[in-house]
């Protein structure tokens, strides 16, 4: 942590009886490391429940463009938090984090232990960090800087938002309309910028003992061809399909948080004529490496993390060994 305020105090897990606590496994990485596929194999061995972390898949009929687990996976470990609401509702961090509490609490009564699994990075911090004091989404709100951006161009709106709270335009590139939109909507219905909020210390109480492990590849190259080969697969399983039928059966619109979904917002562009096949393979394999690019930058820089080479082939083995000497 760079700021010294906003370092959450969670005195659950601080002092002599930290080691009392019921314990939860966190396994993260960057998409198409190859997560699902261990949570299966450490929920078998340990005896765990899977939480997705998973900020696509907790919309139902989703399933292709997500990478859901299918019925089969489902059926030999409970999974929890996939299928949670419709495309065309909202979903929060915050309320991720109540879910996820609830559902921790429910798993170690049944005697089992919490396996959150996903790459939904601003899920796993609301849970181990907290929330600042934001304002809700305001869907009015939103419909009026969407109206503005129509009018002058998200560049424009990320000027205002540089003149607003530059700390924040700082890390939002200009054409980035959803975290543009997140930022002014926080500055109108609070008054205060983004970064003044999130500059507030949090405090976080959770009564576990997390044991955090990740999945990082030591080759670039190496993940950017499993996204590559991953989104053929999609798209050879009908994820243009999907989204058609998903928009013929709900007033979906492309700046609803379900179809800002990477994958989704590519075939959204598709299915509108902009541009054919070959582009849409283009832009959803770019639009995924960039997201597994955010994900990699906030992996290496949080701290506690046990990270494994998903490339090796005994991977699997050394993440079990090691969550084996901390149980």
């Amino acid at each position: 942590m760079s700021d010294a305020a906003s370092v959450p105090e969670n005195i659950a897990l601080r002092g002599k009886h930290a080691a009392t606590l019921p314990p939860a496994i966190v396994l993260m990485g960057p998409t198409a490391s190859g997560k699902s596929a261990l949570a299966l194999e450490l929920a078998e061995t340990f005896g765990c429940e899977i939480i997705s972390v998973d900020s696509a898949q907790i919309y139902r009929r989703m399933d292709i463009g997500t990478a859901k687990p299918d019925a089969a996976q489902r059926a030999r470990v409970p999974h929890h938090l996939i299928d949670v609401i419709d495309p065309h509702e909202s979903y929060s961090a915050a309320r991720f984090r109540d879910d996820a509490l609830t559902l921790m609490r429910e798993i170690v009564e049944r005697g089992r232990i919490p396996l959150l699994a996903g790459g939904t990075m601003l899920y796993f911090r609301a849970l181990t960090e907290g929330l600042n004091d934001l304002p809700e989404a305001d869907p009015t709100m939103r419909l009026l800087i969407d109206t503005m951006a129509e009018d002058k161009g998200w560049p424009a709106l990320h000027a205002e938002l540089a003149r607003i709270d530059p700390e924040t335009a700082n890390r939002i590139q200009p054409n980035d309309a959803q975290r543009i939109q997140r930022a002014l909507e926080i500055y109108y219905l609070a008054g205060k910028s983004m970064s003044a909020l999130l500059a507030k210390p949090k405090y976080v109480y959770l009564p576990y003992r997390i044991l955090s492990t990740a999945l990082i590849p030591s080759d670039r190259e190496w993940l950017h061809t499993r996204i590559a080969e991953r989104f053929e697969l999609m798209l050879e399983l009908g994820l243009i399909g999907e989204l058609r039928k998903l928009r013929d059966e709900y007033a979906l619109e492309p700046t609803m948080p379900s179809m800002r979904a990477v994958g989704y917002r590519q075939v959204w562009g598709y299915l509108d004529g902009e541009y054919g096949l070959a582009t849409l393979r283009e832009k959803g394999v770019a639009a995924t490496r960039q997201l597994a690019k955010r994900q990699l930058t906030w992996l290496r820089s949080t701290p506690d993390i046990v990270s494994f080479d998903c490339i090796e082939e005994a991977a699997g083995d050394q993440v079990i060994a090691h969550l084996r000497s901390k149980l």
